[in-house]
């Protein structure tokens, strides 16, 4: 039988799957469920010629910028090693400074393949819902009507990760937002093996369909377009933790993504996250009897 339905009612290609609806503001995504996203580019300071101190320092200082992010936010901090483009040229005023550059190129071009890191922090916030929203307007004396000032919400998003960026403007050597095109082209690279400049439509929405460019298989030998994917999960963590305790995988020689989410928590309710864990780990418990059987 032919199917009619207006709307697929399960997902069935990458698109469905995506959470990005479209573009509302300068490099701020809309998502299907009503949360927005801005994506920044950053670069981290020399971690071959800093001191234990200055990491420790800039890891202090990192903390300080991201511990005011309360319940609601979000942060997806990704690593991406990819192939480096060829060596640029340059023009140099005299000989002896361009036969230098030329050695240095030869010695670049025989070494064989080059990969370069490139690192992306977005920042994504999932406001309240309609009814809570409604619910605290009930707690003021002409407040406006029962729709939610969805404007106002990304006004207070766009002021917030303002804020956010000037604190690790900071401590970044490199960080800028993304425009319009550069956000496209990044989330693209996330979704798709080919590389290319993504324009911004005259209509921005739909970016789902429009950056889902490579077939997605999956099982037990996932595939992104014509190419393999190996998916590896960390399960533990280590005693302890030091600043660039991952600084060795910038000197792999293969592609690779490494992405991490941080999920914030106001110290309320992370108060009571905990106690839930200790609740669970408390139930876990033996009996007397139960010990006397062992």
């Amino acid at each position: 039988m032919l199917n009619l339905a207006e709307y697929r009612q399960r997902p069935a290609l990458l698109a469905d799957w995506l959470p990005w609806a479209g573009l509302i503001a300068p490099g701020v995504v809309l998502n299907k469920d009503g949360s927005f996203q801005r994506t920044a580019r950053f670069r981290g300071p020399d971690l071959d010629s800093a001191t234990q101190g200055e990491l420790i320092a800039t890891s202090a200082r990192l903390n300080n910028a991201l511990r005011r992010l309360s319940s609601g936010w979000a942060l997806f901090i990704e690593a991406e090693r990819r192939p480096a483009a060829g060596h640029p040229r340059s023009e140099f005023p005299e000989p002896l400074s361009w036969l230098v550059e030329e050695e240095r190129r030869a010695a670049f071009e025989e070494s064989g393949h080059h990969y370069e890191s490139a690192y992306h922090l977005t920042l994504a916030y999932l406001p309240p819902e309609e009814s809570r929203a409604r619910a605290a307007k009930m707690l003021y004396e002409n407040a406006p009507g029962d729709c939610v000032d969805w404007q106002g919400r990304l006004e207070a998003f766009v002021a917030e990760t303002d804020r956010v960026f000037d604190l690790l403007d900071g401590v970044m050597p490199e960080i800028a937002w993304l425009d319009d095109s550069q956000t496209l082209t990044y989330l693209h690279t996330t979704v798709s093996t080919r590389r290319y400049r993504v324009g911004v439509p005259d209509v921005p929405f739909h970016i789902d369909a429009l950056l889902a460019d490579s077939a997605l298989v999956g099982g037990l030998a996932p595939m992104l377009g014509d190419q393999n994917l190996r998916v590896v999960s960390v399960r533990g963590f280590p005693t302890s933790t030091w600043p660039g305790i991952l600084d060795d995988l910038n000197r792999l020689g293969f592609g690779y993504r490494w992405s991490t989410r941080f999920l914030c928590l106001d110290k309320a309710e992370a108060e009571r996250e905990l106690g839930r864990l200790r609740r669970q780990w408390f139930a876990k418990r033996k009996s007397v009897v139960a010990l006397l059987r062992e």
